[in-house]
């Protein structure tokens, strides 16, 4: 066996990759396994890795090659890498393109399946789960109806063989615009940065079968609209966009409109509160999986089908509910842009997204770009407080699934929140939080306002606008302002409360305040210590560990963290 005592990395043989964090090639290698490995936990010296077929898989759509990742494991690892390891990786690696969906040589309605060999067609022919939607097409081929494109997917992704799907798209009503910068006369031009074109451009693949689908995954204020923008210009079609609440569907609006040359009778709002069908309609989530209590039915599904729809658009791809998964299914002859800061999803449905949105084209690591200035250096820290004596008494014996609700709503957290209100008094702070007795408690106590699922959009909108101008300097929000809310002067996040373990409200709660700024940004959470939400906490700083940031830990009552 080969020792390399220098290197940071130990490569076991149950597919889990150690890294040391404090090794000079940390960041070099840390940023290496994010694109292929997912981390699993992450103590101060030692952060644990796993390597998944579906994380082999989006890496191989990306165009990482198997030889770059089986090179690496050896450079950066301590011992000879387990050869089962890179057995499984080269074999993995493979499966992606050995089955592919192209358009049929003779009728419109089916799709043909192309295989590597003789043998793997063989092999699917000979699975059950998909057996009932194959059909025999000549000696060499199956093929399957255009309608089941998005479920065979879906199910020949759960056997393990990923489809590369070359089938190409129908075209949609045509809808010709420009982007602000090419305009001549008065309009106000802005800069597409290198980045979220070279997104869009690897999305869309000019010329290519294969583009026009898949998953662009950029930091939260890395401008995200702005790559579906330049996207929605190269195909110049009508489009659907679907947003995570009204704020963001209204945002949606307000960025098409100030920097393309589309006009308000082509841009519409489907929401709750108006139902316009444009060639750009901009629908929320929440508003297609609306159903009354006496219906089975999705009452707005059909928008999926109200127009000739040419490019759909997911804002917070991690979020799409189940029910538009369904609808997503059956409109895989439409173009897919998938958007978000991380693919990770509470509820296991990655493989979801990669089926029937499309493969991850293009990611950049938030560190890379906090480097070039494109989003604010952020200073994250978990300030711990402390139960009473007799709090803590009453929480050994409440339980087990009420102490994470108990140790988050520590009146505890109140004396540290003032803390940090004093000492960022001059900033542009928001207190984010989940529990609603505890977010009113506290904007009671420092007469600010208060943004809950319950505040009507309007009312939320001139809340946000006072925020943005410095009309307001302290605004308490709940989960509702997780997602896609525009507040660029935004400095300074205090979380008090989180929803158990999920990586992706962390990042997003984080992603509020990384708009671009001179002095940084500062990300607190408050926790209490040694209980449930400890463990929550740690579990929803993986994503933002595994992109580099590091908690500072702080036991409240120490003196403050110097600006």
């Amino acid at each position: 066996m080969h020792v390399r005592p220098d290197n940071p990395l130990i490569v076991q043989g149950d597919g889990k990759v150690l890294l040391e964090t404090k090794h000079k090639k940390y960041e070099e290698v840390r940023d290496f396994l994010s694109r292929f490995a997912e981390i699993e936990t992450s103590p101060e010296h030692l952060h644990t890795y796993r390597i998944h077929p579906l994380s082999l898989w989006n890496a191989a759509s990306s165009g990482l090659k198997r030889d770059a990742i089986i090179e690496g494991l050896r450079s950066y690892s301590k011992f000879d890498v387990p050869p089962d390891v890179l057995t499984r990786v080269g074999e993995t690696m493979d499966r992606y393109g050995l089955v592919k969906l192209v358009t049929h040589p003779t009728d419109a309605t089916l799709l043909r399946l192309e295989f590597a060999t003789a043998f793997i067609a063989k092999t699917i022919g000979n699975l059950k789960s998909v057996q009932e939607l194959l059909i025999p097409d000549g000696s060499r081929y199956f093929a399957v109806q255009g309608g089941h494109r998005g479920i065979f997917k879906q199910r020949l992704l759960n056997e393990g063989w990923p489809v590369e799907d070359l089938a190409g798209f129908l075209p949609g009503d045509p809808l010709p615009f420009e982007l602000r910068d090419n305009m001549v006369g008065n309009g106000k031009p802005f800069v597409i940065r290198d980045y979220q074109q070279a997104s869009a451009d690897r999305w869309f693949q000019e010329g290519q079968p294969s583009g026009g689908h898949g998953v662009i995954v950029l930091p939260c204020g890395a401008g995200k609209t702005i790559v579906a923008i330049a996207a929605m210009q190269k195909v110049q079609q009508h489009t659907l966009i679907l947003a995570t609440n009204g704020a963001a569907v209204q945002q949606w609006v307000r960025e098409i409109l100030d920097k393309t040359t589309l006009t308000p009778n082509d841009v519409g709002a489907y929401t709750g509160d108006s139902k316009e069908i444009r060639p750009v309609t901009v629908a929320t989530y929440q508003i297609l999986t609306w159903r009354s209590s006496r219906e089975k039915e999705f009452a707005h599904l059909h928008l999926f089908r109200d127009r000739n729809w040419g490019m759909l658009v997911y804002d917070e791809v991690h979020l799409l509910p189940a029910p538009v998964f369904g609808a997503t299914a059956d409109v895989q002859a439409r173009r897919r842009l998938g958007l978000t800061a991380t693919l990770v999803r509470e509820d296991g449905r990655e493989g979801d997204v990669f089926s029937l949105v499309g493969p991850r084209r293009y990611d950049m690591a938030w560190q890379t770009l906090e480097e070039r200035g494109f989003i604010a250096e952020a200073r994250c820290f978990e300030v711990r407080v402390d139960f009473t004596k007799a709090a803590r008494v009453r929480y050994e014996n409440t339980r087990e699934a009420e102490k994470a609700h108990m140790a988050s709503a520590n009146p505890e957290k109140l004396p540290a929140l003032a803390t940090l209100l004093k000492k960022h008094a001059e900033d542009n702070v928001l207190v984010i939080g989940t529990y609603l007795d505890q977010l009113k408690q506290i904007a009671a106590l420092y007469r600010a306002p208060l943004i809950t699922g319950e505040t009507p959009g309007r009312e939320r909108e001139v809340l946000f606008q006072k925020f943005r101008d410095g009309t307001i300097k302290l605004l308490i929000v709940s989960k509702v302002a997780n997602f896609s809310i525009d507040l660029p002067d935004a400095n300074v996040a205090i979380q008090v409360s989180g929803s158990y373990g999920s990586r992706q409200e962390e990042a997003q709660r984080l992603g509020r305040v990384l708009r671009p700024k001179k002095n940084g940004a500062w990300f607190y959470s408050i926790v209490t210590r040694e209980t449930k939400e400890q463990e929550f906490a740690m579990k929803r700083q993986l994503f933002l560990t595994e992109q580099g940031y590091r908690y500072h830990i702080q036991e409240a009552g120490q003196p403050a963290v110097t600006k």
